[in-house]
């Protein structure tokens, strides 16, 4: 059964279970509802990069931190276009477009972004926007444009994010969240793990996603790659063991989401990513890039794919119909 009423002492426990008892559980609900070797393979392209005014503590591209980072305007559609031709080509089925803003405005730049969704619709993949916060009406353009998914990630948990942004509050990323289940476009929200917090905002975090009306479709679980400049600059590097617990507990309360292995995996070996596989994560992104942090290349990922007998899952399938959705409600609690 599919349900939104977990209580924090629910999710603590299955986050606390021993560690092969947890993987063996959660792999046990990833065949219920997915195939096991089916991986989906997807690209992350920066459509603006750099200039950003928000204070996010883990992001070079924000305008406030001397990093490395190289600011750029948008693209041109025929570009974008071309990377997500590209993309396809080399076995990606979702392509995600990012731009450093702190939210969407009605201009130029934002009608260039839809013609960029139906350029990319048209190849017949998932297309995916991470554009920062959104109105309702915005969602609505982007769902008439083909929009598949929308990312708006809440990072950590609610008690913990004033130590990492306060250029904006948890209520905005819920209310952006909401305005994309309302416009029926897909939802892809996770967080980072590696920024100073406790097990507790890391349970907090899952909570939140998995008490939300509905759960997400797409669950991103990123460990922070510190990057020069930033704050969390001299953060220590997240154990395999604390990203297995938390895709394996992501992959139990939310049984249908996608988990996605996202940032981090550049310092992560095969075997590694393995145990993630094992634990419930069913997605990557793929190419040298995240935005502007590193990542395995195609031929480092076809090649894992090639050792763990991985099949590059197809776009727009939905989890096993063998096992109907029955939603529990938060009535009660």
């Amino acid at each position: 059964m599919i349900r939104t009423n977990w209580t924090r002492e629910e999710i603590t426990e299955i986050y606390n279970t021993p560690i092969l008892d947890l993987i063996y559980k959660a792999a046990t609900v990833h065949r219920q509802h997915h195939d096991s070797r089916e991986v989906q393979v997807c690209t992350l392209l920066s459509v603006k990069t750099g200039g950003c005014p928000e204070d996010c503590a883990y992001c070079p591209q924000a305008a406030r931190y001397h990093t490395e980072v190289k600011v750029h305007k948008l693209l041109e559609v025929e570009e974008v276009i071309g990377k997500a031709i590209e993309a396809k080509e080399a076995g990606s089925t979702r392509f995600c477009m990012g731009a450093a803003w702190r939210e969407v405005r009605d201009n130029k730049d934002f009608d260039k972004v839809l013609g960029m969704v139906k350029g990319v619709n048209s190849l017949g993949m998932e297309v995916c926007c991470t554009l920062g916060m959104l109105t309702p009406e915005q969602a609505e353009k982007l769902k008439a444009a083909g929009l598949y998914a929308y990312n708006h990630n809440l990072d950590t948990s609610e008690e913990f994010y004033g130590d990492i942004i306060t250029t904006r509050n948890y209520k905005d990323r819920l209310d952006t969240l909401h305005h994309v289940r309302e416009a029926k476009i897909s939802v892809c929200s996770g967080g980072i793990i590696g920024m100073g917090e406790g097990e507790n905002d890391r349970i907090g975090m899952l909570l939140t996603l998995a008490t939300l009306p509905e759960h997400p479709e797409s669950v991103p679980v990123n460990a922070l790659v510190p990057v020069e400049g930033t704050p969390l600059e001299d953060q220590e590097k997240v154990s395999v063991w604390e990203m297995v617990r938390m895709i394996a507990t992501a992959r139990i309360i939310m049984p249908k989401a996608m988990v996605r292995l996202s940032a981090g995996r550049v310092r992560m070996t095969l075997e590694e990513q393995a145990l993630c596989f094992m634990a419930g994560a069913n997605s990557i992104f793929a190419g040298d890039k995240l935005l502007t942090t590193p990542n395995p290349g195609m031929v480092q990922d076809k090649a894992m794919f090639q050792v763990l007998n991985l099949m590059p899952r197809k776009a727009f399938k939905e989890p096993l119909d063998a096992y109907p959705t029955k939603v529990a409600s938060n009535s009660g609690n």
